[in-house]
């Protein structure tokens, strides 16, 4: 696939990034783009349930309440441990 870019300023500001060491090269730029926009897409598909939740964790963090992980993996192994 071959990109023609329109804009020169677009065409400039790429040049630019590759220039000041950013990405090898032009076409890597553009995937970078291509790549961020699909990402960000994706945090957008969320509900407003699963972005609630989000913030509930993150909050319950920030007040100290979470636990580490391999207390939390032992916990869950005990829990649905096969007998």
């Amino acid at each position: 696939m071959q990109v023609l870019l329109s804009k020169p300023e677009l065409a400039r500001f790429i040049d630019k990034e590759v220039k000041a060491g950013h990405f090898p090269s032009p076409e890597a730029a553009i995937e970078a783009a291509v790549e961020q926009m699909m990402l960000d897409r994706t945090v957008d598909d969320l509900n407003d349930e699963t972005a609630d939740a989000i913030n509930r964790a993150d909050e319950q963090i920030k007040r100290g309440e979470g636990i580490d992980f391999k207390q939390f993996a032992a916990e869950m192994r005990k829990k649905f441990a096969v007998s």
